[in-house]
């Protein structure tokens, strides 16, 4: 019967990628788990990562576990999830490859996920990203990733990830993403964005296979340039304009503010969940729930269906 070590490899390196063919970004949320729970077991139970046995994780080590992550590491729910997620897949795996462990991975999968507090959606205006996008104007490759990023609602790995031949700047303008569990999608692109990113395009020299916004080795760019760069011009206009663009500013906020402004012109959430490639509409209601442009329309429209106008003058 195989170990802990066995059977940890095997699923980080085996299962999660080739057999669950799940994403870059998920075996390595998975992988990092592992290795902060590794760490936690020899500096706080002294069980060193060579001594590890299916044994050593039990339930109550792991809840201790994602005690330390929020005290000692001041995680927050949301990240322990990630943890519990990751463990508790691997409980999942071991419990197909050793069923004599069966009893175990049961135990370890009633590990209960933190309760999130309510999300607020942080997002902007559409004025605020009309003014971080202007400072981006003198150059072409910054224009064109923040244009893009905004207009197709992407994540940030999705822009990262993107190649060439995923762009279509011809009408109709289209631009192919490929989000979580590998998942495609197609979204339009607006005509003003389609011509920015064919000043790009000619002034780049990308190739018809290469990577859409390559780093200067000619690799896959990081989720940290992109910071870097919206940052940079986000800092240019809220220096500018302070009461419309807010001092920090982080890439998903372009997505959200992309489902917000397309939620108060009034697009149904069924198609705001397709076009930011959701895999369930509940995902997406966070959007209805934060925007208090869509409640006061909604009650709005309850009470003239209500209170109809008199037949009386006054």
């Amino acid at each position: 019967m195989r170990g802990f070590a066995a059977l940890l490899g095997d699923f980080l390196l085996d299962y999660v990628p080739r057999r669950r063919g799940l994403s870059e970004n998920t075996a390595a949320s998975y992988r990092d788990s592992f290795v902060l729970l590794l760490g936690w077991l020899d500096s706080e139970c002294g069980v060193s990562p060579d001594d590890v046995e299916i044994a050593d994780l039990r339930r109550d080590r792991i809840e201790s576990f994602c005690l330390w992550l929020v005290d000692s590491r001041g995680c927050g729910a949301a990240t322990v999830n990630v943890r519990i997620s990751a463990i508790r897949a691997f409980a999942s795996y071991v419990s197909f490859a050793e069923p004599a462990h069966l009893e175990w991975a049961r135990s370890v999968r009633s590990v209960e996920f933190s309760k999130s507090p309510s999300r607020t959606v942080d997002y902007l205006s559409p004025e605020a990203v009309g003014a971080i996008v202007d400072e981006a104007r003198s150059s072409a490759r910054d224009l064109a990733k923040l244009s893009l990023l905004y207009d197709v609602g992407a994540r940030v790995s999705e822009i990262c990830d993107a190649r060439r031949e995923d762009l279509r700047t011809q009408r109709p303008a289209t631009m192919r993403l490929v989000g979580k569990g590998r998942k495609a999608r197609v979204v339009p692109i607006c005509d003003e964005v389609a011509k920015i990113c064919e000043d790009y395009l000619g002034r780049s020299g990308v190739g018809p296979d290469g990577l859409l916004f390559p780093n200067r080795l000619g690799n896959r760019m990081g989720r940290a340039g992109v910071a870097w760069v919206l940052s940079k011009h986000a800092a240019a206009a809220h220096g500018k304009r302070p009461e419309l663009v807010p001092e920090k500013v982080h890439p998903h906020m372009l997505r959200h503010s992309k489902a917000m402004h397309l939620l108060e012109s009034g697009v149904n959430l069924v198609y705001i969940r397709d076009f930011l490639g959701h895999s369930s509409v509940t995902t997406t209601e966070v959007y209805a729930r934060a925007s208090t442009k869509a409640k006061r329309e909604a009650i709005e429209r309850a009470a003239a269906n209500v209170i109809k106008e008199t037949a009386y003058d006054e």
